[in-house]
């Protein structure tokens, strides 16, 4: 049992919570009778308390994943405990809790006490609804870890009428965790009340005349303290109450309902609550539990785009976290909820487009994992961790044009997921880690103008987000991961000129994207997406023709745009997002006649991108951007002279890339440069490495037709590309030739 964090982890239906509530006490309170401890059973030695045990609403306070800490903590758990009721049975959360245990080999440490309901009446016809066992209860687990069609009796205590009394129960429960005889431990438990009681009465007559003497001194100072204690007690249980409601209740309503905006009624009072609080004079617990519902608030404000206002509620909980993780440097826990607080915050700087604020943080996040790790190495938790930190500094540095570096961060984020897949399969958490890695080191391929590789490592991370997806159907958050899979792909199958399959998976993203939405209108990540999305899937349209479905999809997406715009204008990505919507509605102007219209875009979208790309030059997306919107102003523009300065100012930006000059959309937009200022011999190397890629984009192709140079179908990339998809990429050479009108 020693080898266990904790004694026992208590399963249940959030119906049943005043049941784990009570057992939760009543096992943590209970003493074992001292002539018992040190004895070793079957199931190990004997300890003096059953404790700590874990029950959810407790220890996923801070929880940020909640299949990952779930997870972890049955792993650390040496027993689990279900409380058996007809809601218990059909939760989907009860039943996955007691399959990942039985996963772990344990299912002989399983125990159930039965609150409501009747055990195996899913086996009675007309009574299957009060069936109390989950079917993973009911059944063993075959080799392959699946549930097969063999039946098992669980262990119960029962405390329905007529059946067990609640201390019964808690007896036959903790003698069946210690594996000893049930009457053995009554017997002992009634030898130690009986003993309790003789002394009692002794104790009894000393303090009767002790307290008969104290009384009238105590009287007056009696009365004050009552007050003073009353007074004390009430603010403590206000600060549990709202504690309790938004670390239990809310928390399972927003993961249960999608609904962010449940949280917006309370975050504020609540912010105000806790900064109002004093920290001298408050006990670590109190500290863990404000530091936790302030990072609760933050992620919410963070979901909904409110950036100032999170990064106010996760610098309030890093002051916290700091103190307690520089109290106990050992506690591993304190130190990864303090390194989760420094990723909160690098994450907002990020999205502000502060990257020396962000790298700072993810940087200070790091170093505190590495002590961790050093003090932890098997720590299952500190290694998830660290892959997210990977992550997110690979961003910064992909952003700062450190391609090296930010695949050194890729690199050994995929490692380090690789191993936990293969130390602790089962666990969701790992293959998304390696799908994320795979989708990182996929965007450096094709900033390395290996777009083979890219739509490869794409695929990779799409068929594992797809797998996680079915498992999960209604899990919002992989839906929405394999949404963005799905448009990564398709825009980048675009870009080999596999055309109609990137918008068909493009067209599947934005489907998604909306109906999240719907579910969660407050989720400012789902809007994004839907717009960001919408606007990649209308450029196709237009290049292939549809100039009405084209722009369909440009007024929706600026809709949602201007909106999120309005929201927080100190979001960078999403001002240079908006700013690409603008780029592309210009661009359809511009296609329809209407140059006026076109101008007033495509200057719009400049206004938006010259700050973005002076605070981040390096920033390819932004690049990209901003050379965009100034090629598209140029084709409007009112006289040969404006349009050559803008012409050759994105020329330059092009030029002072200072990484990823491979990539070729960069490249691309290089050669469609100098065709327009008819410099045709500077741009013809640059259309042969082009070639050479095997990059197929509509607007590249349009522009060769136009100027009458020939480009041929790459048959070589063609084969490389099928090799390196494992024979998944959707066209053969003359199907993509007729789908872009090259043949």
């Amino acid at each position: 049992m020693s080898d266990f964090r904790y004694r026992a982890f208590i399963s249940y239906s959030h119906q049943d919570k005043a049941w784990a509530g009570w057992l939760h006490r009543a096992l943590e309170t209970y003493v074992i009778p001292k002539r018992l401890v040190g004895t070793e059973t079957p199931a190990g030695i004997i300890p003096r308390r059953w404790a700590p045990i874990f029950r959810d609403s407790d220890e996923l306070a801070s929880a940020g994943d909640l299949g990952r800490k779930v997870n972890e903590a049955l792993a650390q758990s040496d027993c689990l405990i279900v409380i058996c009721s007809p809601d218990a049975a059909r939760s989907r959360w009860v039943n996955e809790e007691v399959l990942a245990f039985k996963r772990l080999g344990r299912s002989d440490r399983i125990f159930c006490l039965v609150v409501a309901g009747e055990p195996n009446a899913s086996l009675l016809p007309g009574r299957e609804a009060e069936e109390c066992f989950a079917p993973a209860l009911r059944h063993r687990i075959a080799p392959d870890h699946t549930l097969s069609s063999d039946t098992v009796e669980p262990m119960a205590a029962d405390v329905r009428a007529g059946k067990d009394t609640r201390a019964n129960a808690k007896y036959k429960l903790i003698a069946g965790m210690l594996d000893i005889d049930f009457d053995a431990l009554k017997r002992r438990e009634l030898q130690r009340r009986t003993r309790r009681t003789a002394m009692l009465a002794a104790v009894a007559l000393c303090v009767m005349a002790v307290t008969t003497v104290l009384a009238i001194v105590a009287f007056v100072a009696r009365h004050e303290a009552v007050v003073a204690s009353h007074a004390a007690e009430r603010r403590q249980k206000q600060a549990e109450d709202l504690v309790s409601f938004m670390l239990g209740d809310l928390n399972d309503k927003l993961a249960q309902a999608s609904r962010l905006d449940i949280m917006e009624s309370v975050d504020d009072k609540a912010m105000a609550y806790f900064q109002a609080q004093p920290t001298a004079d408050v006990n670590d617990q109190a500290l863990e539990q404000r530091a936790v519902a302030l990072g609760k608030i933050g992620s919410v404000r963070l979901d909904q785009g409110r950036l100032s206002l999170a990064m106010e509620a996760f610098q309030a909980s890093l002051a916290l976290t700091s103190r307690l993780a520089g109290e106990a440097p050992a506690d591993i826990g304190r130190q990864l909820a303090h390194a989760d607080t420094w990723s909160y915050i690098g994450m907002i700087g990020w999205r502000q487009g502060k990257l020396d604020d962000a790298e700072r943080s993810f940087a200070s996040g790091q170093a505190i994992l590495e002590r961790a790790a050093a003090r932890a190495p098997d720590d299952a938790r500190v290694a998830f961790q660290r892959i997210t930190f990977h992550n997110n500094m690979g961003h910064v540095m992909e952003a700062r044009g450190q391609l090296d570096a930010a695949a050194r961060q890729y690199q050994d984020m995929l490692t380090l997921a690789q191993h936990l897949a293969t130390a602790a399969p089962g666990n969701i958490d790992w293959p998304t880690a390696i799908g994320e890695a795979s989708n990182n080191l996929g965007r450096l391929a094709l900033l390395h103008g290996d777009l083979a590789n890219a739509v490869a490592q794409y695929m990779a991370a799409e068929t594992i987000q797809m797998g996680l997806a079915a498992a999960n159907p209604k899990d919002a958050s992989r839906r929405d991961d394999l949404l963005t899979v799905h448009a990564i792909v398709g825009r980048t199958q675009a870009l080999a000129g596999d055309v109609q399959p990137g918008m068909d998976r493009l067209q599947r993203a934005v489907d998604m994207a909306a109906q999240l939405k719907v579910l969660d209108p407050g989720n400012t990540d789902y809007q994004e997406h839907q717009a960001l999305y919408a606007i990649q899937l209308g450029r196709l349209h237009r290049l292939t023709g549809d100039m009405a479905g084209a722009a369909k999809l440009a007024r929706e997406a600026l809709v949602i745009f201007e909106g999120l715009a309005r929201h927080d204008a100190a979001n960078a990505v999403w001002q240079r997002e908006y700013a690409e919507a603008l780029v592309e509605q210009s661009a359809q102007s511009r296609a329809s006649g209407d140059a006026d219209a076109a101008r007033r875009q495509a200057t719009s979208a400049l206004h938006l991108l010259d700050p973005l790309f002076k605070q981040q030059p390096d920033d390819r997306a932004t690049l990209l951007a901003i050379v965009a919107s100034r090629l598209s102003l140029a084709a409007v523009a009112a006289d040969a002279t404006a349009a050559g300065t803008l012409r050759n100012d994105a020329l330059a930006s092009l030029q002072s890339a200072r990484s990823g000059q491979g990539d070729p959309r960069l490249l691309a937009l290089q050669a469609i440069t100098l065709l327009s200022l008819e410099r045709r011999a500077e741009a013809m190397p640059v259309v042969k490495a082009l070639w050479a890629s095997g990059y197929r984009d509509p607007a590249l192709l349009k522009v060769l037709r136009d100027e009458q140079i020939d480009y041929p179908q790459n048959l070589a990339f063609q084969r490389e590309l099928l090799a390196a998809t494992g024979g998944h990429a959707e066209l053969t050479g003359s199907e993509i030739a007729r789908s872009t009108g090259d043949e």
